[in-house]
């Protein structure tokens, strides 16, 4: 169990910790290129919708083949649309490398994948716990990244940065052997039921709808503000460095978050937890853009909403296990996930393109808001038992 959740840990720390600091190029890529914000917005948006797109193939074939193999592919996918980005001089090829390649990439080495591995191989009295401790890891990469981004865009430009940060991408292939798992293991789950009949199941369960529409709102809240907020704050008067200590600060005290999520998750009604997430996200977010701005105000927003950032990720996938078992773990909390990009690629994308229609972000921030408070009413109905299925015939 220690080295699965090692290895799984730096894996979610650098695939979330890169992600994470790619607000940090909106400016000067942009200003460099000549692009609208939206031309950038657009990109992450299509990163984002790719990634939830191919996150349930990529748990599908993860459940099937094992995740060593996904990782692989993932990681070189990770560093090809890392170089690309930085090479791309047109609105297309930006699209096609930070959206579509990066997309995919990240599909083949973040949570799902690495949630399958943990699911199969810790106890299910440890299970919420764990994958906590995994959160935490991405949590803790999304705060050592940021600073590290920000210095290399400033020592050695935009460019060269993302340059650096595709070999950084290449170091998930070793880590991928410590998620090596024997031969047949994540093809099996002790019932001999089907993809199409796991799948069928899933979607006609309200829970699982319910979870999807939670996740869906959870995207468009963090998407928006990890791309955004640095823009924001610039629109306002404050310095750059004020936008890379908030980021970092949301990674520092979502390591804090994370854990606490996924340990409470052990001794707490999963859906409870979650609902309390979602309207704590709004009243912070109220509070954000209606207090005056001052750097200490944006830091102790970025703390507050770092506690709730990736808080959801623990119980809701811990859920999907508990409800259905863990032998299509990574397909389907996929497909919950493509609900969280799908609301990923909205957040970001209307953060450009109403901000280049208005000329301001209020109308993103108070839909977040309302966002918020629909997802706590929604997890409250989840029914958390173990679904019940037919026994087997007889033979």
């Amino acid at each position: 169990m220690s080295r699965v959740l090692l290895c799984g840990a730096a894996i979610v720390t650098l695939s979330m910790g890169i992600r994470h600091g790619f607000g940090l190029w909106l400016q000067p890529i942009t200003l460099d290129r000549g692009w609208t914000r939206e031309t950038f917005a657009l990109a992450l948006a299509v990163q984002n919708l790719a990634w939830g797109v191919a996150g349930p193939f990529a748990g599908m074939l993860a459940d099937r083949f094992g995740a060593f193999r996904v990782l692989i592919v993932g990681s070189v996918l990770y560093a090809g649309g890392l170089v690309l980005m930085a090479l791309a001089t047109s609105g297309l090829g930006f699209t096609g490398s930070a959206g579509l390649l990066l997309g995919m990439a990240q599909a083949g080495t973040t949570y799902a994948v690495v949630y399958g591995v943990i699911a199969r191989n810790v106890a299910a009295e440890k299970r919420s716990w764990a994958m906590g401790v995994a959160a935490a890891a991405g949590s803790f990469g999304q705060f050592l990244m940021v600073p590290v981004e920000s210095w290399l865009i400033g020592g050695f430009g935009w460019q060269n940065a993302l340059f650096l940060l595709g070999c950084c991408a290449l170091a998930i292939v070793p880590l991928a052997a410590g998620l090596r798992e024997p031969k047949g293991l994540a093809a099996a789950g002790g019932s001999q039921q089907s993809i199409g009949a796991a799948l069928r199941e899933a979607f006609a369960y309200p829970s699982f709808r319910l979870l999807m529409a939670g996740y869906f709102v959870c995207g468009f809240q963090v998407v928006f503000i990890g791309v955004h907020l640095p823009s924001y704050l610039k629109d306002h008067g404050l310095t750059p460095g004020v936008a890379t200590t908030a980021l970092a600060l949301i990674g520092l005290f979502n390591v804090f978050g994370t854990y606490a999520a996924g340990s409470l998750g052990q001794r707490l009604a999963k859906r409870h937890i979650l609902a309390a997430i979602y309207l704590l996200r709004s009243v912070a977010i109220v509070a954000f853009i209606s207090l005056p701005l001052t750097p200490m105000s944006v830091y102790v927003f970025a703390s507050v909403m770092g506690v709730l950032w990736l808080s959801t990720v623990p119980p809701t996938n811990a859920l999907v296990a508990q409800i259905f078992g863990v032998k299509y773990m990574s397909m389907l909390s996929g497909f919950v996930f493509l609900s969280h990009q799908i609301g990923s690629f909205l957040g970001v994308w209307l953060g450009g393109r109403l901000y280049d229609m208005t000329g301001s972000y209020d109308i993103v921030w108070w839909i977040a808001v309302a966002l918020g408070v629909f997802a706590a009413l929604v997890n409250l109905p989840v029914r958390e038992t173990a679904i019940v299925r037919p026994a087997p015939a007889a033979a």
